[in-house]
């Protein structure tokens, strides 16, 4: 007994630390692929200083760098808020678009902006003007300039370092705009067409360059950046549950089961600990991704999604296959083993296809995607290793058996009523036993 519930203390144990590994190793990597935007660059700080604006802050996509400076003022009776800004964000192409602007909506997003878009021509000349962004934009019909009384003084400042810089004042006002929490929205576009801008790449950090913004804080991150901590939380529980976890519980079953080693019930409870532990885990990273998807309103990434809702309906019933298998004695037992051993592994193929989907999709760099090679390959090599001496083994066994058929035959008695066995079956070659 006492032996009995040090096993489970033990256990108990590991379970702790499994569980703090996960919470650690999620909490690396999330800091990793989400620091903090930042300062503005020393150029960009020159030309804001220059507008006398106290606030400068570095976005957290397309390189875009954001100044302001904010004063209350009254006229007719009205509050209003004048803000000086100014919004600097790269242009590698010949010809391009950048913009900046402000959404009096509910949401952070692109239809219902007013905006101000700079557009560089291929032959080095450029304009600036107005727009409203309504939601035939998305359409690809033709956006237009529109006159925004928001906007005033509108110029282009300065281009270093293919940045390209744009000054405004607004006045906005105050029942239509909180400056405290006032959505703004920047892009970048590599493509224009008879000066007028064509529709951005769909990458994600161009569909996830919005924000809510607080202009009288000069430190805090704005609501946005939630979401890419979320996005990045929604990988790391993926790639920990669907593609570290799940794995591991399959090398457990194949290769610890019945041969070439016999670890009988540990096996078990591991494998079972490994794929309930690598569900729950995985079911919380696909559920964060469901959510994002749905606050998503106008891009979806259709391969992605449809991936992960196959792969948590297949792991669901992976999982009930656990309570619903047929007994040993069962005729169909087997006919089932063979459905529960296919479906895994093609769930495996897809889980790691959309894994490096998931990694694409978010643009985390090569540190995702090596580190997760990097962790297949540690995967592999373990299976690889087990099945070359499950291999060697398995052949040592029968060499033993065949000698040992051999040594019978030689010592055998003239009685040969007892029937003869020409091949013993796989079960018969002896396993190595784990010590429980």
């Amino acid at each position: 007994m006492a032996a009995v519930g040090e096993a489970k203390k033990k256990r108990k144990m590991g379970c702790s630390g499994r569980v703090a590994l996960i919470i650690l190793t999620v909490g690396w990597m999330v800091r990793v692929s989400n620091g903090e935007g930042g300062e503005c660059s020393e150029e960009f700080m020159k030309l804001v200083e220059k507008k006398n604006m106290p606030e400068c802050k570095r976005l957290r996509t397309l390189g875009a760098q954001f100044g302001w400076r904010y004063e209350y003022s009254v006229r007719n009776k009205s509050m209003r808020t004048v803000v000086d800004i100014m919004f600097g964000a790269p242009l590698k192409f010949q010809e391009g678009w950048i913009a900046w602007g402000v959404n009096p909506g509910k949401r952070a997003e692109m239809v219902g902006t007013r905006a101000m878009v700079f557009l560089k021509r291929r032959n080095g000349t450029w304009r600036i003007d107005t727009y409203n962004v309504t939601k035939e934009t998305r359409n690809r019909c033709i956006l237009l300039p529109s006159n925004i009384t928001l906007f005033s003084n509108v110029s282009i400042q300065a281009e270093v370092s293919n940045m390209y810089t744009m000054y405004a004042r607004l006045t906005l006002p105050s029942d239509s705009y909180n400056i405290s929490k006032l959505n703004h929205v920047w892009q970048v576009g590599d493509a224009i067409e008879e000066d007028h801008p064509l529709s951005h790449p769909t990458t994600l950090r161009n569909v996830d360059s919005t924000e809510v913004i607080d202009l009288t804080r000069t430190k805090g991150p704005g609501t946005g950046q939630y979401r890419s901590y979320l996005r990045s939380v929604h990988g790391v529980l993926n790639i920990i549950g669907w593609g570290t976890l799940l794995p591991i519980g399959i090398i457990i079953a194949r290769y610890f089961r019945v041969f070439p080693f016999k670890c009988d019930p540990m096996w078990f409870y591991l494998h079972i600990g490994c794929q309930l532990t690598g569900f729950l885990v995985g079911t919380t990273g696909w559920a964060i991704g469901l959510s994002l998807g749905h606050s998503s309103r106008y891009y979806t990434f259709q391969a992605h999604r449809t991936y992960g809702i196959l792969i948590f309906t297949f792991s669901t019933v992976q999982m009930l296959a656990f309570r619903l298998k047929p007994k040993e004695t069962d005729d169909y037992r087997k006919y089932w083993n063979m459905y529960h051993h296919f479906l895994g592994y093609g769930l495996l193929a897809i889980i790691f296809l959309n894994i490096f989907k998931g990694i694409n999709i978010l643009e985390g760099g090569d540190a995702w995607k090596w580190g997760y090679i990097a962790n297949l390959a540690l995967l592999g090599a373990i299976a690889f290793g087990l099945e070359v001496f499950t291999w060697i083994h398995f052949i040592a066994q029968k060499q033993k058996q065949k000698q040992k058929q051999k040594e019978d035959e030689k010592t055998k008695h003239t009685d040969t009523s007892e029937p003869q066995t020409k091949h013993k079956p796989l079960h018969s070659i002896q396993p190595i036993r784990c010590l429980n």
